[in-house]
């Protein structure tokens, strides 16, 4: 069962080269309108020498159990055109209902 989607997502996937031969994301649209629960936590950490605070943010993703993503495909929010890198795919086994893919994310700016 898929949490409550709050957006529809697109899933990038492939590489080019740039003008110096240097590898670059392109942005190859392998599926859109994907429904998606995205969702943003932060948590406070302090750096150990100095003491000074630091906002840790993480996201994570669940998509509905058939969606082909893998690990450095992009997620692009259709609503907010954000983008963001896949870390991490996971996947929860449950013999009775089909789990939600769930991926960690890594911000990486908007789309132009």
């Amino acid at each position: 069962m898929l949490a409550l989607a709050t957006t529809t997502v697109s899933v990038l996937r492939g590489t080019g080269e740039d003008a110096f031969g240097d590898e670059t994301d392109t942005s190859t649209v392998l599926k859109s309108g994907i429904p998606a629960s995205l969702i943003e936590s932060t948590r406070t950490a302090r750096e150990p020498v100095t003491g000074t605070p630091r906002i840790i943010r993480t996201h994570v993703c669940r998509l509905p159990p058939t969606t082909d993503v893998t690990e450095d495909d992009r997620i692009k929010d259709e609503r907010t055109n954000e983008i963001y890198i896949v870390v991490a795919v996971t996947k929860n086994s449950s013999p009775v209902v089909a789990q939600p893919l769930r991926a960690d994310l890594k911000r990486t700016g908007r789309a132009a």
